[in-house]
């Protein structure tokens, strides 16, 4: 009796709008038999998006997308709602593993060849996926509205605004004006929440339609190239003699992945919670150190440690010869062998763009080229002195910023050369002339320091030598130090 009353509506819905008709064939669609755990990733990904659609819209029911508000409506939401603080370290930690998820599903077609004939297209519609969901990261990271969200949409549109004919209008575009404001983030909070999600959801339904036209490739065999002219053929009678519905017996996998996949994600929203939000926008404070979030950590790094004269064509050139790269690859190899084995060029490949990004990264999360706006004065035991002309000369090293941005004797910052033992390298003269007129990336400080300001800094970094215990005793007993 109960299960009538419970199949009785479903088989009238099902007679009514057809879903059975619609789900079977894709849920009985024949896959290759030793389709194994490799295959899971894309069906992953899938997830992780739709992880982010529930918990953005769940985010949107109190977040406002209005400059003097979405600060403080997202600290509401971090520290005040109920499961606030939960939604949010879902929503990022799901943007972060949809990004790793892509990644990886990439590189596995990669790797099996998968992008050749017959599915160049799946490839194609894949490589613009990843892309989306980049941007989709990135426009997400400016709805914080805090200090060091609103710095990076200045650095990527500073970056825009290099492209020839173009760049100004780029540029624009981005900030929804001349300068990031309320209408950077109204611009912002649309492509984030309707613009590019749409996009994702148009191209998952055609890339799932693909892989239902074409199939899951099978996993390479060395020895079997792919001949244009017969693998369909062959395909088809690899199905027929080896192959099983994927549901249950393909999808079992992704079941279980998925699971494990949205427990994580739960378990670090849980424990570790969302990113600390910085402090409220502020123009006029230019002490930032803005950095994306991880996955797009190792391009920060690449910005930060191109040579000067290189950063525009860097800028430019490189993501469109990345992006065109991709695209063309079924072009440049769409027949031919599939099987790692006798593609090893591939696997090198794989590891060298891994490698790549991961030593990028790390020095990305460094940043040794970003100043130090939280340098610490000098201990005693460095100064070498507590009174006289190298000690005011340290203390002015500090409060005048010099601090943030060089290093002595591993205090302070790294952007600008390390002064440990400057004392030993310059003159008395040319540490004047570094300090009155400035250098490559040092600003001049000939017209806000007074002359005996200047004679304590220099006194302060002559101590500075290798044998710097040595100088700054003869400092103290008024001697010059060795030159």
């Amino acid at each position: 009796m109960l299960k009538r009353l419970i199949t009785a509506p479903l088989r009238w819905l099902d007679d009514r709008l057809g879903i059975s008709e619609f789900v079977g064939p894709m849920a009985k669609h024949l896959v290759p038999r030793d389709a194994g755990w490799w295959y899971v990733f894309g069906s992953a990904t899938m997830l992780a998006f739709m992880v982010q659609v529930v918990t953005g819209v769940a985010l949107s029911f109190s977040y406002i997308s209005s400059s003097s508000q979405a600060y403080e409506t997202l600290k509401f939401i971090s520290e005040d709602a109920p499961f606030g603080a939960f939604l949010r370290g879902m929503h990022y930690y799901g943007a972060s593993a949809m990004v790793l998820m892509v990644g990886l599903h990439m590189a596995q077609v990669f790797l099996f060849g998968s992008y050749k004939f017959p599915r160049e297209m799946n490839w194609t519609t894949g490589v613009l996926l990843l892309g989306f969901t980049m941007v989709m990261g990135f426009t997400g990271q400016l709805l914080r509205w805090d200090q060091n969200a609103t710095w990076s949409v200045v650095v990527a549109a500073e970056q825009a605004g290099r492209v020839p004919f173009i760049g100004a209008w780029l540029a624009k575009f981005i900030l929804g004006g001349d300068t990031v404001g309320g209408a950077t983030l109204s611009r912002f909070f649309a492509i984030h929440v309707f613009v590019i999600p749409a996009l994702i959801i148009a191209f998952i339904g055609l890339h799932l339609f693909l892989v239902l036209r074409h199939g899951i490739s099978e996993p390479p065999t060395p020895g079997k190239p792919v001949d244009p002219k017969t693998y369909r053929k062959e395909y088809e009678e690899l199905l027929q003699k080896s192959g099983h519905p994927f549901w249950p017996y393909g999808a079992w996998r992704d079941v279980v992945f998925g699971t494990g996949l949205l427990i994580a994600i739960a378990l670090l929203a849980f424990f570790i919670g969302p990113p600390q939000l910085d402090k409220p926008p502020d123009p006029s404070v230019l002490q930032a150190d803005p950095k994306p979030d991880w996955y797009l950590l190792w391009y920060f790094a690449v910005l930060a440690l191109i040579p000067p004269k290189m950063e525009s064509a860097v800028m430019i050139l490189a993501p469109v010869f990345i992006g065109l790269l991709l695209l063309i690859a079924p072009i440049l190899s769409n027949k031919g062998e599939r099987s790692p084995a006798r593609r090893p060029w591939s696997i090198a490949v794989v590891l060298l763009t891994v490698t790549m990004i991961g030593s990028l990264w790390i020095v990305g999360a460094k940043s040794p080229w970003s100043p130090d706006f939280d340098a610490q004065p000098l201990p005693p035991n460095v100064i070498g002195a507590a009174s006289g002309p190298i000690f005011i000369g340290a203390k002015a090293f500090h409060d005048k910023g010099c601090l943030n941005c060089h290093l002595i004797d591993g205090y302070g910052g790294r952007r600008g050369p390390d002064l440990s033992h400057i004392g030993g390298l310059l003159t008395r003269d040319n540490i004047i002339i570094r300090i009155v007129n400035g250098g490559t990336n040092m600003p001049a400080f000939g017209s806000t320091l007074a002359p005996q300001e200047i004679d304590d800094l220099v006194a302060f970094l002559q101590s500075r030598t290798s044998s710097g215990k040595d100088a700054r005793t003869l400092l103290q007993k008024g001697e010059p130090p060795p030159r």
